[in-house]
């Protein structure tokens, strides 16, 4: 992307309501996640609860991952309907909308006691849970300049990840104290039902809200001059100069395979630690927050340096995190890492930090270069939104591969798909060089 715009006139005011702005995205976003890692971190108390009303582990072990599936596909019908949709209505009322429909489902999960009734909730939640993102990128594209969005997206993309972190480090506090798994389900309802209001109250859509100036978008955007005007647009005028970008298809399959790898730690990780590694429910719980905590100090990390590497950098950073992860992934598999307990849970951090930045891009800062400030929440709900092919793989197929072939086996499946994917992001680094309208 190119970075040589001129450098912008302080403005204090202007400023100190972006840092708010920030603030208020990164907590709301946390509250989301509250409401989502709860899932992974139940599983083994919600697999012993089906267990001990008559499924057996493996076939609960399979109806956690059809869950995980099922929802994965509402979460990427949301992006696909939301993204358009917020692109029109504004991202504020989308981002606020997403978490009164998140909390509602939460509670409502806690009062199921069956299969279908826990997947029916869920499937809810995801759905309400997809229209977060996209209104953040909204907000982001119509309050900062393009030559920030990596450092940007990285600070608000940490509320997904530290706020992941932070909530299983939560809700591990909540399993020392013997809450019940719908005791952690009502608790983290409440903690983003506080976000809720908090930005109800302060956030604002646009700097013009305030009295402020927007700044200027990507000038590489695919929409050209009309990529700086935030006024609502036909559906077709939108997703036209997208669909026509061989660019934008290279960062869907990227999404795809970097959601895969992604999810399936996000969601595994608990389960793995505990029947490969011996952990405890708390300690598998404690451990699984590695991987997002130092997936965050990558995020901030590669946002910083990828606003600084100018045209291509975000997908120079993107092929070397996966083709790195690669040689990890591998290595689980070989389980040459296994001598300790401490051993395992290393190299998946390690993985954290390769992965989970270049994962950051995708429906971030790169959705923000191909929209502007015209088709930024498009751009990101498709991105985002063909994405959860890959999570659904996640749930379903990886339960199934673990179960046939161990943990072993599906490390080096992950490894493949990996591999496959970074040679994706040299294509990818390619067009970028050239520019995205190339």
């Amino acid at each position: 992307m190119t970075t040589d715009a001129a450098p912008p006139v302080r403005n204090p005011r202007l400023a100190r309501r972006q840092v708010a702005t920030v603030a208020l995205l990164m907590a709301g976003y946390t509250g989301y996640y509250f409401c989502r890692s709860n899932f992974p971190v139940c599983a083994p108390m919600i697999r012993e609860e089906l267990a001990r009303g008559g499924m057996s582990p493996d076939d609960a072990k399979i109806g956690l991952g059809s869950i995980i599936t099922i929802g994965a596909l509402a979460y990427a019908a949301g992006k696909f309907l939301g993204g358009g949709v917020t692109d029109r209505l504004g991202g504020s009322r989308i981002y606020l909308a997403g978490m009164l429909g998140s909390i509602f489902f939460t509670l409502a999960f806690a009062l199921g006691g069956t299969l279908p009734a826990f997947l029916a909730t869920s499937v809810g939640n995801r759905f309400a849970q997809s229209l977060g993102w996209v209104g953040i990128v909204r907000v982001v594209s119509r309050w900062f300049p393009y030559n920030r969005f990596g450092t940007v997206m990285g600070f608000v993309s940490l509320s997904y990840l530290f706020g992941d972190a932070l909530s299983r480090k939560f809700m591990k506090i909540l399993l020392d104290y013997d809450f019940t798994w719908r005791g952690i389900y009502c608790t983290t309802a409440a903690v983003l039902g506080a976000m809720f209001v908090l930005n109800l109250i302060f956030l604002r859509e646009s700097p013009a809200d305030v009295g402020e100036p927007e700044p200027e978008p990507n000038p590489d955007n695919l929409f050209g001059r009309e990529g700086a005007e935030a006024k609502s647009s036909g559906l077709a005028s939108i997703l036209g100069p997208l669909f026509r970008s061989r660019a934008f298809w290279c960062a869907c399959l990227l999404s795809i395979g970097l959601t895969l790898l992604r999810e399936t730690f996000q969601n595994w990780t608990p389960l793995y630690f505990k029947d490969d590694l011996g952990f405890t429910d708390a300690e598998a719980a404690d451990k699984s927050a590695w991987f997002p905590f130092f997936g965050g100090i990558s995020v901030l990390l590669v946002g910083f340096l990828s606003d600084r590497l100018g045209r291509g950098g975000r997908a120079l950073v993107i092929a070397a995190g996966l083709l790195a992860a690669t040689v990890a992934l591998f290595f689980l598999a070989i389980r040459v890492p296994h001598g300790t307990a401490f051993g395992p849970a290393a190299v998946v951090a390690l993985i954290g930090f390769l992965l989970v930045g270049p994962y950051s891009f995708l429906a971030g800062a790169v959705a923000l270069d191909f929209g502007g400030k015209k088709g930024s929440a498009a751009a990101a709900g498709i991105i985002d939104g063909v994405s959860y092919i890959g999570a659904m793989l996640s749930g379903l197929f990886m339960a199934k591969v673990s179960v046939a072939f161990g943990w072993s086996g599906a490390f080096a499946v992950l490894a493949l798909v990996a591999l496959l994917t970074g040679a994706v992001g040299i294509f990818f680094y390619w067009d970028q060089r050239r520019g995205l309208r190339a």
